[in-house]
């Protein structure tokens, strides 16, 4: 059983949900991620997603593009990406990470090569945004040969054919996309998208994390009391970003996941 597997069974034993958090790898420099990493882990974090840089990112809003944006201009690029990961295992950390982004860069890197140096780097799977089932098979082999977790993703639009697909790729989790929309926007809805994402879960035959408008330990709680997981991004990559400096912007990830942490637990399920 694998870290991204492990994380889920202790937040079900523990009668709650897991807490996946977002941060963007190289803002504002690499050695800054590694800090903020493990800050969200001393904070409650059960798993990392350890985003991928890139000039596109089509499914992110605002706080994350700036993210992207200072991560690219300080000369961040995925072999440096995975040195983070490497750093952060050498540093004793065994939280899940979970290679985050879009297909572009990976394919640049050679699907094989980057699957390869990213579970030598203690990378535990991937979850590519714009990567369509039908066109994953490639990387997914290499994935699966390596040992790793796949990640897909289903919507309030995914008909049911595509859920069934999803369900039969995946392994970790499934990330359950909460609206229409892109990250950071207001979600409205979250109980009803939380409580469909429950019932998606016993159908897929893996846990089912809710991700986009979560913003608050309110909003997380609310996720929690149904789903079983709740993925926050914008909320702490903006919360670094506000700090004054590096040393305030790790403790500022690591306040900010234990509030959400601390609603993660105390949500009724």
């Amino acid at each position: 059983m694998g870290r991204l597997a492990e994380a889920f069974d202790k937040a079900r034993a523990d009668d709650r949900a897991a807490l996946v958090i977002y941060l963007c790898g190289g803002d504002p420099s690499l050695s800054a991620t590694v800090e903020r990493i493990l800050a969200a882990a001393e904070g409650g974090a059960d798993v990392i997603e350890l985003g991928v840089p890139f000039s596109d990112p089509s499914a992110d809003g605002e706080t994350i593009q700036h993210a992207s944006e200072r991560a690219l201009a300080a000369g961040a690029t995925l072999p440096g990406i995975l040195e983070v990961a490497r750093t952060v295992r050498a540093r004793g950390c065994e939280v899940p990470i979970l290679l985050f982004g879009y297909y572009n860069p990976l394919l640049s890197y050679g699907e094989e090569n980057v699957v390869r140096d990213a579970a030598a780097a203690g990378v535990d799977g991937f979850l590519v945004v714009d990567l369509p089932p039908e066109e994953a098979e490639g990387l997914r082999r290499h994935i699966a040969n390596a040992g790793l977790d796949y990640v897909p993703l289903v919507a309030p639009t995914s008909t049911e054919e595509r859920i069934a697909k999803a369900g039969a790729i995946a392994s970790g989790f499934v990330y359950y996309v909460s609206m229409t929309g892109i990250t950071g926007a207001a979600a409205t809805g979250l109980s009803d998208a939380a409580r469909r994402a429950a019932a998606l879960s016993p159908q897929l035959g893996h846990p089912v994390a809710v991700g986009f408008g979560v913003k608050t330990p309110e909003d997380a709680a609310q996720v929690a009391t149904h789903a079983d997981g709740v993925v926050v991004g914008s909320a702490v990559v903006r919360a670094a970003a506000d700090a004054p400096d590096p040393s305030s912007a790790a403790r500022a990830v690591r306040n900010t996941v234990a509030a959400l942490a601390g609603a993660v637990a105390s949500a009724r399920r």
